[in-house]
């Protein structure tokens, strides 16, 4: 099975369902124009049948299992979405008004999309600016790949809970202490005693909370899943409430529950985040479908891209392993049970690629299945293992100096924070989870703690070392899907206007079952 082919088939009709989607979209039932570069259907035709069922047409969950790609393109119309105020956007929390020390979100900002936040390059699921989220501020950071965070955190987590379960099986058994090294995906957490009563020293355990949950999700580590983050952002960033998420409702009271994008939330192991309370005038102001929609997009969001390699881009990457850069961000790691539907490629390539000079090729990652139900196939993620390939992170903590910490409202110090992923660096700056480091040469030489060994190595390079790792790391980039060619639409030049139109793009309308019915 191969999207090219079908690509093939729809590819001249393609070019004729419309003028590419621009970020921050306004809602072309709201507000028309000459181009109609806008979203196409309205907040409750986006809602349609609600959650529903695989039986019910219209429904979020009839669509993901049915109609994946359609409630992709959709996730990422509510992501681009300018809410109104009718919708039920702001106030953020408290109005801005309360005690910080005991809730955060009253300091965030407020916007009327998440591509507000995260909207560079434009129309993606990008970086974005400095918010007032602590005294210091943090910067938006970018969401490319964020399933495949998701789910390798996930899987990483079962592992390390799997050596601490056989360590206390182990220590029952043989009636004496057992330690064991807490190792997953080539990354040490150090390491677990178990003792024959079944209790557990976690001292000596590194990088990760002692239930051993590892939260890939913002800079500290302190959330698990998709899920949570979309409906506390729109919670705290946008006033929008999603009181009535039956999977954060359900989990957060010790249920167990699987999301429409395949991710168990077990509160009966983990923390889990409550949804908010109603809003007061307004109740419940997110449907359940929409944040399912907006899950399963970023679960399938593409990786980013690799910008031209070159004999001084792979001299700069030996180098940044030589000063031992590697050790904690870690190049790449596979995942075991993959819940996408699809993967990106997106490489360089100046004979296909139009304003950016890369061009991406889209792989299927699903099955047909017919239910006979006598609606459209069933197509489902393959859940075949994947290489995540330049990555670069570890999913722990660590200590990287006074340089890093950040104020917290409380007075206290946030000390520890998650290896950041280096993929997409290339298209980030400013750099730091604050936005502080201006340059790649800062951000470096900003490390210090655990970092320190590697970062005095690297100041101690010759210029030339020094300027190749640069050229590797900003090899790592981000890309505008709206602008970048791809095999579900390839640049055509002979199309009118070009290359305003007919520049290609990412479209994923080319594999809807009815690719007629725009989003």
């Amino acid at each position: 099975m191969k999207f090219l082919g079908k690509t093939c088939a729809l590819a001249a009709s393609s070019l004729l369902l419309g003028f590419v989607a621009r970020a921050q979209m306004i809602d072309n039932t709201q507000a028309t124009s000459t181009t109609g570069a806008g979203i196409n259907k309205s907040l409750s035709d986006e809602i349609g049948a609600g959650r529903g069922s695989i039986m019910t047409p219209g429904s979020s969950l009839y669509m993901i299992n049915r109609d994946p790609f359609r409630s992709i393109r959709r996730g990422r119309q509510l992501f681009q979405r300018k809410f109104t105020q009718a919708q039920g956007q702001g106030p953020n929390v408290g109005d801005g008004v309360g005690d910080l020390n005991t809730d955060a979100g009253i300091a965030a900002g407020l916007t009327d999309s998440c591509a507000a936040c995260h909207g560079r390059p434009r129309g993606s699921g990008g970086s974005g600016g400095n918010v007032a989220t602590r005294p210091d501020s943090r910067d938006a950071p970018h969401l490319f790949g964020l399933g495949i965070r998701e789910m390798l955190a996930d899987e990483m987590t079962t592992d390390l809970r799997s050596t601490r379960d056989l360590a206390v099986s182990r220590a029952q058994k043989w009636k004496r202490s057992v330690t064991m090294p807490l190792f997953t995906k080539g990354v040490q957490f150090g390491s677990i005693t178990a003792n024959p009563d079944g209790t557990v020293d976690t001292s000596r355990v590194v990088g990760v909370d002692a239930d051993l949950r590892i939260k890939p999700f913002f800079a500290e580590g302190s959330t698990i899943s998709i899920r949570e983050f979309v409906v506390g952002a729109l919670h705290k960033e946008m006033g929008l409430e999603a009181s009535s998420d039956p999977d954060l409702s359900t989990a957060s009271a010790g249920g167990r529950v699987v999301t429409p994008s395949g991710m168990v939330l077990d509160g009966s192991k983990d923390k889990i985040s409550a949804p908010p309370p109603p809003d007061a005038q307004n109740g419940n102001e997110i449907d359940p479908a929409l944040v399912d929609h907006l899950e399963f997009y970023l679960m399938n969001y593409f990786k980013p891209a690799h910008y031209q390699q070159t004999d001084t881009t792979e001299r700069g990457r030996a180098v940044f392993n030589r000063i031992g850069c590697g050790s904690c961000h870690v190049a790449s790691m596979r995942i075991n049970h993959d819940r996408r539907v699809a993967d990106v490629e997106t490489n360089y390539d100046t004979a296909n690629g139009m304003f950016n000079s890369l061009f991406a090729t889209a792989n299927p990652l699903f099955y047909t299945q017919d239910d006979g139900s006598g609606f459209p196939l069933l197509k489902l993620p393959q859940g075949n293992s994947f290489l995540v390939k330049d990555l670069f992170t570890d999913f722990k903590r660590h200590d990287l100096g006074t340089n890093f910490y950040e104020r917290n409202w409380d007075g206290t110090l946030q000390t520890r924070f998650l290896t950041r992923p280096l993929w997409g660096v290339g298209s980030t700056g400013p750099y730091g989870h604050d936005g502080r480091s201006m340059t790649l040469n800062d951000v470096i030489l900003r490390h210090g703690g655990e970092a320190l060994t590697s970062r005095n190595s690297f100041a101690a390079l010759c210029g030339n070392d020094q300027n190749a790792v640069f050229a590797f790391l900003n090899s790592l980039v981000l890309f505008p899907p709206d602008d970048t060619a791809s095999t579900l639409d390839p640049k055509n030049p002979a199309k009118p206007n070009f290359p305003q139109y007919g520049h290609g793009s990412i479209k994923l309308t080319v594999l809807f079952n009815d690719p007629t019915d725009l989003e």
